[in-house]
């Protein structure tokens, strides 16, 4: 279970050191790919099957779900840390997460969230504004 809230720099090769909490889970590698309201989700093998295969199950000829195929897959890339844990981002990801300089990297149970800073901080506010809603929402939801 991935927990936590980090800040971390992405360095001049593009690079990003992922929390030494985090390391053991992915030392064989870990799948990157885009994640909605424009972050990088950051998946051990195990989680990135799961979420793949639910996906790829989709009915392919509803428009909505092969949508959300290529939101997934098209930029999904397996990567392997280096001997000192960083991954190296690629270009496409950064941009769609606008991700340079200090970014947040949030352990989110089963995935961990990669985020510009400035969107992080502004998620964050929006979400701690409405906790009390959404905790009322999932209570009628019975969880």
């Amino acid at each position: 279970m991935f927990l936590g809230e980090f800040v971390h720099s992405i360095d001049d090769k593009n690079r990003l050191a992922v929390p030494a909490r985090f390391r053991q889970d992915l030392a064989e590698g870990m799948y990157l790919t885009k994640g909605v309201d424009r972050c990088v989700y950051l998946l051990p093998p195990d989680g990135w099957q799961r979420l793949a295969d639910r996906i790829a199950a989709m009915p392919l000829m509803k428009s909505d779900a092969r949508q959300l195929q290529r939101h997934f897959f098209a930029g999904a890339v397996h990567v392997v840390p280096d001997k000192f844990g960083r991954i190296v981002i690629p270009p496409s990801l950064r941009e769609y997460a606008a991700l340079q300089g200090e970014v947040v990297v949030a352990g989110v149970h089963s995935r961990i969230e990669i985020w510009n800073r400035a969107s992080w901080d502004a998620e964050q506010a929006r979400v701690d504004e409405q906790t009390a809603n959404l905790a009322e929402q999932m209570m009628d939801l019975g969880i």
